[in-house]
């Protein structure tokens, strides 16, 4: 991290032999309180210094809520080391029920100091990483002008998909879209959506998620890992994700009545945990549905490898990076038609796409990826495919393309 702490200006980057200096900046990252919270830019980020290539201080502010809604506040460190990365957290305000109207004001008074901060003590940046467009785009763009700092912004999903039928964050997304230095797209669809807001086509790079093929592998001893977390012999399914509406774990739970002898965990934690519960109770599958709570990243691979079938029932993704780790662990995926995973699930050994998220098409995917499943090494094979390598070079290549674009 030392080129991070530097003097003097900036020569032509065409001349300069050293690594990209990043700000990352995102309210999506973990930290101790949350250490599955935004694993997935943080995953990106550690393969992209890993090389040498780049250097980055990750900039990701927490939301903090006074009286009278105490309950919402986050324990938090100020600041971290995680995997060799320096990582501040400062506080910004969260006001339930007004989030869209306030916090970009919020987050960015929160931001600001901590940036000016930062360069105080003599750290020097070449270029701001902002992820997911509203807020943290848009305040990482407001950033950028006032500290003179080329910005690349990656879409990440519901910022696309859903934030932009919302005022006022249309018009705060329409405008990121058009002042962002870059744009990067974890998926296809997503990029086919920034293009549908007005993006230029040429200025959005699709650089989609990857996996840790040495972190998710399959299990040495399969049948021991399904003893170790109590199962049968019957199929186990698996659904990974926070117990929110949009994670579809209800419609799963919805289709076990069709799926007689297939029991069900659910890994994650969230504010739909008792109605999740209660939804089990109703349908008489109670005794089928069990619910792990949240695991750490790395306690993932145990239940990857130990069920039959990852089912991700989505109603929005812009690249699920469960249905990777799971194929990594030899596990197929049985997946909504939700962007990124006719990409991530495009052949027979990786699982199927379904045709909608609804309970009976759930049950008919399970029955026919059941019926007739693919070879385990054949999915992890298959998984093989999308290490982090090609993600890493293409955002080497966008850093580098902005950066002699500013030097001109």
């Amino acid at each position: 991290m030392s080129a991070l702490l530097d003097s003097g200006a900036a020569p032509a980057w065409d001349s300069v032999r050293r690594p990209i200096r990043l700000l990352t900046f995102s309210t999506l990252y973990p930290h101790a309180a949350r250490p599955n919270h935004g694993v997935f830019v943080e995953n990106r980020l550690r393969h992209l210094v890993a090389g040498g290539e780049a250097e980055s201080i990750t900039l990701a502010p927490v939301p903090w809520t006074p009286m009278p809604w105490r309950g919402f506040r986050n324990a938090t460190p100020a600041e971290e080391i995680r995997h060799g990365l320096r990582v501040l957290h400062p506080p910004f305000l969260a006001v339930p029920g007004l989030g869209l109207l306030t916090t970009p004001t919020s987050l960015y008074a929160a931001a600001r100091p901590a940036l000016a901060r930062l360069l105080a003590e003599g750290c020097v940046f070449d270029a701001i990483d902002g992820h997911y467009l509203y807020p943290d785009g848009v305040v990482a763009l407001r950033l950028g002008r006032e500290f003179g700092l080329p910005v690349v912004l990656t879409a990440r999903g519901s910022d696309v998909s859903q934030l932009p039928d919302h005022w006022p964050a249309r018009g705060a997304i329409l405008r990121a879209i058009r002042d962002a230095d870059a744009l990067i797209a974890v998926s296809q669809g997503l990029k086919d959506g920034l293009v549908a807001l007005g993006a230029s086509a040429a200025r959005v790079t699709v650089l989609r998620n990857g996996v840790d093929l040495d972190a998710f592998r399959p299990p040495g001893d399969r049948a021991a890992t399904r003893a170790a977390l109590g199962l049968g012999d019957g199929p186990a399914l698996l659904s990974v994700g926070h117990l929110i509406e949009r994670k579809g774990h209800d419609r799963i739970i919805a289709a076990l009545p069709s799926l007689p002898g297939h029991g069900l965990l659910i890994v994650g934690d969230g504010p739909d945990r008792a109605a999740l519960g209660a939804l089990a109770e109703r349908l008489g599958v109670a005794d089928r549905v069990r619910f792990e709570g949240p695991r750490p990243h790395a306690a993932l691979p145990t239940y990857y490898g130990a069920a039959d079938a990852l089912i991700l029932a989505s109603s929005r993704e812009g690249w699920a990076n469960v249905l990777l780790e799971a194929m990594a662990c030899g596990t197929p995926a049985i997946a909504s038609p939700a962007w990124g995973s006719r990409e991530a699930v495009r052949a027979p050994e990786a699982g199927l796409v379904l045709p909608d998220a609804s309970p009976e098409a759930i049950a008919a995917g399970v029955r026919q990826l059941l019926a007739n499943p693919p070879n385990r090494a054949a999915t992890r094979a298959y998984a093989e495919g999308f290490g982090w390598e090609a993600t890493t070079q293409g955002q080497l290549a966008v850093f580098r393309k902005v950066l002699n674009e500013a030097s001109r």
